[in-house]
């Protein structure tokens, strides 16, 4: 029987890395779109599992490349079961201060990547007539955050097209969710000062920043989850009740 493929993009490191391993470890073989090279040790893990990992360099927020490694994965697979959609860059500053590259960047790759990659992956899905996208949004594109705005526009406007791709394929047998992380513990965050961590955390009910593998352990959930779909769901520690 021919196994299901998890595709991550960001997949070379933390909540991405998480995601791999998740799938990885429930038989599911992984393809990691990355532009960093991912880890030797990485893909030993995953493979260790018993199950595939192809990886390749790439930049999804380009139209045209991510329709060539959506091909590559079909090609290497055979098929395409479920899209993580994690790729990610932050540029923060404040408003008043923020460079046009600094939002065209931010944007390009959270949120025009996250089009690329549901847009091309589409027409695998619909001819398998199944599949399941989990776009990665935050818990900032529901409540914003100072010094974030182009950060936050992105993660909004994703909340935005998870529930506008639900309804479009949902006729097709394919489920699109989007977890929205709150401050979780990853390259991102460590290196914040121990006194903007402290301050964070008295703003999160459960006192705790969460972990990349609880993000994942979500995400697997919404996207085994045949009747869930057009779902945001927080994994934030209480943080935007």
């Amino acid at each position: 029987m021919q196994r299901k493929c998890a595709l991550i993009t960001g997949g070379a490191r933390n909540i991405g890395a998480a995601f791999a391993r998740k799938f990885a470890r429930e038989g599911y073989d992984i393809a990691i779109i990355d532009r960093a090279d991912a880890p030797d040790e990485l893909k030993n893990e995953i493979e260790s599992s018993g199950v595939k990992c192809f990886t390749v360099k790439g930049d999804v927020s380009s139209f045209s490349e991510s329709e060539s490694l959506i091909s590559a994965v079909k090609a290497e697979f055979g098929r395409i079961d479920v899209l993580i959609n994690n790729a990610g860059v932050n540029r923060d500053n404040l408003l008043l201060r923020m460079s046009e590259a600094e939002f065209d960047t931010v944007i390009s790759v959270n949120l025009k990547g996250a089009f690329n990659m549901v847009r091309h992956v589409c027409g695998v899905m619909l001819k398998q007539k199944s599949g399941a996208i989990v776009n990665i949004s935050s818990v900032v594109g529901l409540i914003g955050n100072a010094g974030q705005a182009n950060y936050s526009a992105s993660k909004a406007g994703i909340i935005g097209l998870t529930k506008s791709a639900a309804k479009e394929l949902g006729s097709r047998g394919i489920t699109v969710n989007a977890i929205a992380p709150g401050f979780i513990e990853t390259d991102m965050t460590a290196v914040l000062s121990d006194e903007i961590k402290s301050k964070y955390i008295e703003s999160i009910p459960l006192k705790k920043f969460g972990s990349a593998p609880e993000v994942a352990d979500a995400g697997y959930f919404l996207a085994t989850s045949p009747y869930i779909t057009g779902h945001v769901l927080n994994v934030d520690g209480g943080m935007a009740m």
